[in-house]
């Protein structure tokens, strides 16, 4: 994957990426990929929602993600909620403080991390989750430091009529 994020879903597979590596120990994917089978823990991500930011300070759009890590471990533990409830502690100590693998530019640190007992609704069936979500800010498109030519441009704000007009800025000097 590229270190670049271009699209929100980058993050997605990012997050999923990383949960792999944790161990084997994991089936990670999508609500849509979960099939019900058990053999190991489930853990389904989704994108709740895609709310404005601060643009960065290179000018990228902000995009605050709040993501959502549902966690089912097997209906046949003693006690599947708890065991739920165990793993979850456990991606909320992974999640704090994780930019994924994605440059630090374009990928803040997850934040509001917390994690609430959830159910699952499968078809006729009820499985016993816990759910981690969090908000993590991406930055996305074209710098607004550079032309298209990537010839980095300023302005100063007591100098021009319109800071939001790019035909105001200057390239800067050697």
């Amino acid at each position: 994957m590229s270190l670049d994020i271009d699209k929100p879903s980058r993050l997605f597979f990012a997050i999923a990426d990383a949960l792999r590596a944790v161990g084997p120990g994991l089936k990670v994917g999508g609500r849509q990929d979960f099939d019900g089978t058990f053999d190991q823990a489930w853990v389904l991500i989704a994108i709740e929602r895609n709310a404005p930011g601060d643009r960065a300070h290179d000018g990228r759009i902000a995009h605050v993600l709040t993501l959502s890590l549902q966690i089912i471990v097997p209906p046949t533990l003693s006690n599947p909620g708890l065991a739920a409830g165990d793993l979850a502690s456990v991606l909320k100590g992974l999640a704090t403080d994780n930019r994924w693998g994605l440059p630090g530019s374009q990928c803040d640190l997850p934040m509001n991390i917390d994690a609430l007992p959830s159910t699952l609704i499968s078809g006729s069936q009820e499985y016993l989750a816990w759910t981690l979500s969090f908000t993590q800010t991406i930055y996305l498109g074209a710098l607004l430091l550079e032309d298209p030519l990537g010839i980095p441009k300023f302005a100063k704000t007591w100098e021009v009529s319109n800071i939001d007009d790019p035909d105001q800025y200057t390239a800067l000097e050697d």
